[in-house]
């Protein structure tokens, strides 16, 4: 379905956050499986040291260590904005193994991208998301240090 509108997640649903502009993205941990009969994701971004299992949806796999922070730096930009892109119009997941502090870090990433000052991005995600989201102070620093992309300058 990409690139066509799908129904979003409900947001009243566990680990979707909305972001604030509206978009909706789901947060999850990957030792909570997913219930029968509910929502999949179009697209899922995978934060793991290990390549994750094969999944029935278009996903894409981060290099990401447990408690550590992605192994390309540049690629880790390059898949969160393809994320936030695509949560515009699709379902989309973003997941480690636990759910908080990979996916916490990621969703704080995706807040930033979203127009959420850097800074306040991890209480953000910690507000609407999960309490503990964001685990290590590196994964802090790293929201904290993860700058929106650039504005055109007009002149």
């Amino acid at each position: 379905m990409k690139g066509q509108p799908e129904p979003p997640w409900d947001e009243r649903d566990r680990g979707v956050l909305r972001l604030s502009s509206g978009r909706l993205v789901r947060g999850r941990g990957l030792r909570r499986p997913l219930g029968p009969g509910g929502p999949v994701p179009s697209y899922g971004v995978y934060l793991l040291g290990r390549q994750p299992p094969a999944v029935p949806w278009e996903s894409r796999w981060l290099r990401w260590p447990d408690f550590r922070l992605p192994a390309d730096r540049d690629e880790a930009r390059s898949v969160l904005a393809q994320a936030w892109e695509r949560a515009a119009s699709e379902r989309v997941e973003v997941a480690c193994g636990g759910g908080r502090g990979r996916t916490g870090t990621a969703l704080a990433c995706l807040a930033v991208l979203d127009g959420v000052p850097a800074d306040e991005a991890v209480a953000y995600v910690r507000a609407h998301y999960d309490p503990r989201a964001v685990e290590t102070p590196w994964q802090k620093r790293y929201v904290r240090d993860f700058a929106p992309p650039p504005r055109p300058v007009r002149g």
